[in-house]
């Protein structure tokens, strides 16, 4: 069988897998089939149901280990609109590490962004506060744990309303809309494979 790529644009409430361990239950989630029918691809590392954005599936397992496994330090960013506006001096835990869950966090990249980036609107949309306001932060990381991001935000003060991966490694969002997927292309695949060295 030959290696396929894919990249997706994962929606907000679907999971990140292709079946719903759940589906006993009355209420229906929608999962990676409804999206994708390519068969015997499998998706690198996970976004949370409530979180958006950038996902990467293959069927090659040595790339598959490379881009999951922490000792290789492959970046993700990260767009996420958390409440209230945090100072630099409120970052900083972020980019130092922080405990969470009884572990350390490797050193982020976080920086305040100056503008609301430009991404399609969630369905449904955040639930605003009229009195707290919202800002934007780029955040990178090296590792991928459950639920990362959002501990981290949420133990500096600044809980995540909207979090949206937009980067893998050299792979981008770049002209995905949400639900939509695509092969990578040969470029795109020569790049990775000379970053994650195989």
């Amino acid at each position: 069988m030959r290696d396929r790529h894919l990249l997706f644009y994962k929606p907000y409430d679907v999971l990140t897998q292709f079946t719903d361990a759940a589906s006993d239950s009355s209420v229906s989630r929608r999962t990676l089939k409804d999206f994708i029918d390519v068969p015997e691809v499998y998706p690198v590392g996970r976004l949370d149901r409530d979180s958006e954005g950038l996902l990467l599936l293959t069927n090659n397992k040595r790339l598959q280990h490379r881009l999951t496994e922490p000792k290789f330090q492959h970046p993700r960013i990260y767009w996420v609109q958390v409440e209230r506006i945090p100072t630099q001096a409120d970052l900083e835990p972020l980019r130092q590490g922080l405990v969470i869950q009884n572990y350390r966090t490797r050193p982020a990249k976080a920086r305040l962004l100056t503008e609301e980036p430009s991404l399609p609107p969630r369905d449904p949309p955040i639930r605003f506060r009229k009195n707290v306001p919202t800002a934007w932060l780029e955040i990178t990381l090296t590792e991928g744990r459950n639920r990362q991001v959002r501990r981290m935000t949420a133990a500096i003060g600044f809980p995540t309303l909207r979090l949206v991966r937009v980067a893998i490694a050299t792979l981008t969002l770049d002209g995905l809309e949400p639900g939509q997927w695509r092969d990578l292309t040969d470029t795109e695949i020569t790049a990775l494979r000379k970053v994650c060295k195989i």
